[in-house]
């Protein structure tokens, strides 16, 4: 089936014959569903501190930062923001001119809320000799708005990655969501001085992130005393799969050649492997807030970083012992309790182990990567949630699903997915050394059978697209999982560019604090001030 064309082209990418044919063979097979003993909800699976318990844990995480370990925030920012703005390129096709849907009629109406208005009012004067955004509404040219924001004549926002728009107006200027993480490491995930972020980005925008870097760190680092480490990767050629027609033979391009495709944010796994870190923050790139409301989200952050220290201690003091060799019988019950209890990992036939079965099964439970993930309370955002599923092994631990994991035909299932209490906001605080301080290898970890076909399609074709299991889904499914609820105020994620008018994302609360409305004459509404 293959060529020697194509085997040239899957050695450049750091693949094998033998991965494509089992990639190919997946797509053909599927995946199995996973099986579901229940959506973990407060008191079964999930920890809902007290307030007495979240100060606690939220000094327990200030004394680690003090004791001078390396604490990194990781922050999936690969990708354009083109979805972020389908809405408005479907405007720019559509057989009207002035804005008809609601979604249309709301950009336009509430424009000046924006923080980028002023770049957009500069690119169409550039671009409209001297006309700004009301000249051009004024003159029923709506389309030439959205074209100087979304094409590269203008803003070029169509292709741009997320973490470069500008989001939130600030007094000293707008600031984009690579900004709003920087202020944020700088607020819970340094330690002695120094703040380490990584960025995960697509090559085609690394030099725009270094550049952008550049021209802010000093600022930041000034303003907040801090320095900054700032890093970046891109996601590895080689975790690209391989797209199938739908007969599950390869998909060809045009030119012939095969199609291969990012694997989705599973891919990252290996880019978090390369980290080397006692702590790692992880959240993605649109999930921040202006300053007035951070202070809720940063209390959180520590609150789970504290859990998750606090988690460590415990497993790696039993680890010590079981080597030891010098433990009880009680203590052996003691840490089998705190594996069913604080980790909800459970095995049902415990019970019938002998205590040298024991040891072997707690020390492999225990000796794992440990992550914190914050929930929220569901409010029917669609994504993946907390659950109670089965492992291989035939435990039961606490796991993300995302719906493509359910099988729909098992009406009990669906109905634990629709009627979950909580939803995953990708809040994650993670630990991925071992108590004698080596770093894991994290896809040792990676339960594969997790991965999903999803339908896409090119130039018109449809085709079949191999998922890796998600980064915080199978790619983390034998790790050892806390959830703790977060509130919902700490996930304010922009899916759309109207979502930048909620209240969560403007500088004030309800909108505009200062208009200079026609001051300078530079067009109004829009001149900059």
């Amino acid at each position: 089936m293959l060529t020697n064309q194509d085997l040239n082209q899957i050695s450049q990418r750091g693949i094998t014959p033998e991965m494509v044919e089992h990639q190919l063979d997946e797509i053909k097979k599927g995946f199995p569903f996973l099986k579901i003993e229940a959506a973990a909800a407060v008191g079964n699976g999930i920890f809902s501190p007290t307030p007495e318990e979240r100060d606690k844990y939220v000094e327990e995480w200030s004394k680690y930062q003090e004791e001078g370990h390396k604490v990194v925030k990781f922050v999936p920012a690969s990708g354009a923001a083109s979805r972020m703005f389908k809405n408005l390129f479907a405007f720019l096709t559509a057989d009207y001119d002035v804005p008809t849907t609601d979604f249309e009629k709301e950009f336009f109406d509430k424009r000046k809320k924006f923080a980028f208005k002023h770049e957009l009012c500069g690119k169409c004067k550039e671009n409209n000799d001297g006309a700004c955004v009301c000249d051009l509404i004024k003159a029923g040219n709506y389309k030439e708005v959205v074209a100087n924001l979304l094409e590269a004549k203008g803003l070029n926002y169509g292709q741009l990655p997320k973490g470069l728009l500008l989001f939130h107006s600030y007094e000293d200027g707008p600031r984009t969501p690579m900004e709003e993480h920087l202020v944020e490491a700088a607020l819970y995930a340094s330690s002695d001085g120094e703040a380490n972020i990584h960025f995960t980005v697509s090559h085609d925008h690394l030099e725009l992130f270094k550049k952008k870097v550049e021209e802010k760190k000093a600022y930041y680092e000034k303003k907040y005393n801090v320095h900054f480490n700032v890093s970046f990767s891109e996601q590895k050629p080689s975790t690209d799969t391989i797209a199938a027609n739908p007969d599950n033979t390869p998909f060809r391009n045009e030119d012939g050649s095969l199609l291969f495709r990012p694997g989705g944010h599973g891919a990252l796994i290996e880019n978090l492997n390369e980290i080397d870190s006692d702590v790692i923050f992880i959240k993605n790139i649109d999930n921040v807030v202006p300053d007035r409301i951070k202070d809720e989200t940063v209390l959180y952050k520590k609150l789970i970083a504290g859990i998750l220290v606090d988690v460590q201690k415990q497993v790696f003091e039993y680890l010590r012992i079981l080597e030891s060799g010098k433990y009880s019988h009680e203590k052996i019950e003691e840490m089998i309790r705190f594996v069913q209890h604080t980790l909800c990992c459970r095995k049902h036939d415990i019970k019938e182990l002998e205590d040298a079965d024991l040891v072997i099964y707690l020390k492999n439970k225990l000796n794992r990567p440990i992550r914190v993930c914050g929930v929220v309370k569901n409010v029917g955002e669609p994504g993946g949630g907390p659950f109670l599923c089965y492992n291989a092994d035939g435990t039961v631990s606490p796991q993300i699903l995302e719906s493509s994991q359910i099988d729909t035909n098992n009406a009990e299932y669906v109905k634990m997915f629709k009627e979950g209490t909580h939803f995953n906001p990708v809040d994650l605080v993670c630990a991925t050394k071992d108590y004698k301080g080596n770093k894991f290898n994290l896809p040792k970890y990676v339960d594969r059978s997790t991965g999903f076909i999803s339908s896409k399609s090119k130039n018109g074709k449809e085709l079949k697209a191999l998922e890796l299991p998600g980064l915080w889904n199978g790619a983390m499914s034998d790790w050892n999982t806390v959830f703790v609820e977060v509130p919902l105020g700490t996930f304010n994620p922009v899916k759309t560019v109207n979502d930048l008018l909620r209240d969560q994302h403007q500088a004030v609360e309800g909108g505009i604090k200062h208009e200079h409305h026609h001051e300078h004459g530079e067009g109004g509404c829009c001149g900059k001030h």
